[in-house]
């Protein structure tokens, strides 16, 4: 797919347009980076959740899931950190009076340097052809090592500046790079000052008569919380999963680029707690899994890499992103961890619980070491809906746009449609809707002239619509058209429950 802005500023009309993604609040002018999901987005939603849940709890019988609280006690981000340390670097621009986070001005820049490097090898590929060994140009070649150099160079400086907290460090990185401001061109910058990403709020009353409490900004300490909870109830023993799928929160500071960077927006996490010693095996093993996972959705492998990280979060010995290929470049979509003994390590200290696991394997207890997988479900249904976006030139010269979503995960999986609003037709097809309609989400439609209506099922992504005309009130067959083909085939009205089933497992 292109870096292209286009196609996310025709993404973004789409799924306006047809139901999938409004701003929220829109009559009263919308809040900044919140978004609500209409009657189609809710339904590709939950079908992605679903997906998600299906393959990761339902498929592993040593995962289950929780539904934790979006409210905590305060003392739980003390534990996991984030009061202290969950900030990010802020700047402002004199001249367009923009806020940008500092760190991405630089890794902005950074990308561009990387830019650079392919370009450079591109070119190079192209005039020396099968002979073209890219390993070799890339560690010999001089221009693209003086790119390399200069941005390991910048990476050490940004990573030292941002683990020192060395704000002045980091203006200073911005001002020798000459960074400026994408909106107004100057390089007028103000200082570099912290910010902290948490919503803060006020509840009732509290034991230690505390009033502020946070709303989350992750949902994994909910489940780190409930540790003891499930491996006692559950009877779990380690290696074992807990899942879950929330909401979270973060005040951003840029928040822009639709729904890819929101203040509300849900995760799908799952914690797997394992054996001290045995964590980077199983660091491996879920970065295979979740890949496998996003594949299976059937969008091709060349819109996925795995990013591994240059700067780990202090409680990691392993980190990467599986990044996906959005029209506004590859960017991270899921994030696999190995997040060591911190978290538990630090509410069995704050709490005061001892929160170990008794391995009779071993005979021995000990607070488990912890895999993550983290992935955004906003992100998720960004990238399979700028996947899915089509806009074709049909052989009679029209035009039509078509989601091509994956059809499991298809809002509407089937459209009931009479050809005309008279002989028997419109009853003929509530028949067949409301048989179908038990097992499948279903829409019924019998305004306009049945091409319109095709072209509108197209532009919602729904796989197969199946049409009634003369010849279904003669012998009981209906016509099923197939979204990205549009092939059309006769079949009995009593196979289409069996048809559907087929090419939704297909």
């Amino acid at each position: 797919m292109a870096n292209n802005e286009d196609i996310f500023k025709k993404v973004i009309a789409h799924a306006k347009e047809y139901g999938f993604v409004f701003q929220s609040s829109e009559i009263y002018d919308g809040l900044s980076a919140v978004y609500d999901y209409g009657q189609y987005g809710v339904e590709l939603k939950n079908n992605i959740k679903d997906y998600w849940w299906k393959a990761m709890v339902q498929l592993h019988e040593n995962i289950v899931g929780v539904d934790t609280a979006i409210f905590m006690h305060p003392t739980v981000w003390k534990a996991s950190g984030h009061v202290d340390a969950f900030s990010d670097p802020m700047i402002d621009n004199k001249d367009s009076k923009k806020r940008y986070r500092a760190d991405v001005l630089v890794e902005d820049y950074l990308a561009k340097l990387e830019g650079k490097i392919n370009k450079e090898v591109n070119k190079a590929a192209k005039r020396f052809g099968d002979s073209f060994d890219e390993q070799q140009y890339i560690t010999t070649n001089p221009r693209v090592l003086g790119y390399k150099e200069k941005t390991e160079e910048i990476k050490k400086r940004l990573y030292g500046a941002m683990d020192a907290e060395d704000l002045k460090g980091i203006k200073t990185l911005i001002e020798d790079l000459e960074i400026a401001c994408p909106v107004s061109g100057s390089r007028n910058w103000t200082d570099v000052r912290q910010f902290n990403l948490m919503f803060a709020t006020q509840i009732g009353s509290l034991s230690e008569g505390a009033s502020e409490i946070y709303l989350r900004p992750e949902t994994a300490q909910g489940i780190f919380v409930n540790f003891l909870n499930v491996m006692k109830s559950g009877r779990m023993k380690v290696p074992f999963g807990i899942a879950q799928i929330g909401k979270a929160f973060r005040n951003e500071i840029v928040a822009r680029q639709f729904i890819f960077r929101m203040r509300e927006f849900e995760q799908m996490e799952m914690q797997f707690f394992v054996r001290p010693g045995e964590e980077l095996k199983w660091f491996e093993y879920w970065k295979e899994e979740r890949m496998k996972w996003h594949l299976s959705m059937g969008i091709p492998a060349e819109n996925y890499r795995f990013h591994d990280h240059d700067k780990l979060a202090h409680y990691a010995n392993a980190a990467t992103d599986i990044e996906f290929n959005f029209p506004i470049g590859f960017k991270e979509l899921e994030g696999i961890h190995s997040r060591t003994d911190f978290d538990l390590n630090a509410h069995q200290e704050y709490s005061g619980k001892k929160l170990q696991y008794f391995d009779p394997e071993q005979d021995k207890s000990y607070v488990p070491y912890v895999v993550e997988t983290s992935i955004g479900l906003d992100r998720t249904f960004l990238a399979v809906l700028s996947y899915s976006f089509t806009e074709e030139k049909l052989e009679d010269g029209s035009e039509r746009v078509v989601m091509k979503l994956p059809p499991v995960l298809a809002p509407i999986k089937a459209a009931i449609l009479p050809l005309v609003r008279k002989d028997g037709m419109p009853e003929k097809a509530r028949e067949i809707m409301d048989k179908l309609k038990v097992d499948y989400m279903c829409q019924y439609d019998e305004k306009d002239a049945i091409g319109r209506r095709y072209r509108r099922q197209d532009a919602i992504g729904t796989p197969y619509c199946i049409t009634v005309d003369h010849q279904t009130l003669e012998d009981n067959t209906v016509t099923i058209r197939e979204r990205d083909s549009m092939k059309q085939e006769r079949i009995k009205i009593e196979e289409i429950a069996q048809i559907i089933a087929k090419r939704l497992k297909a």
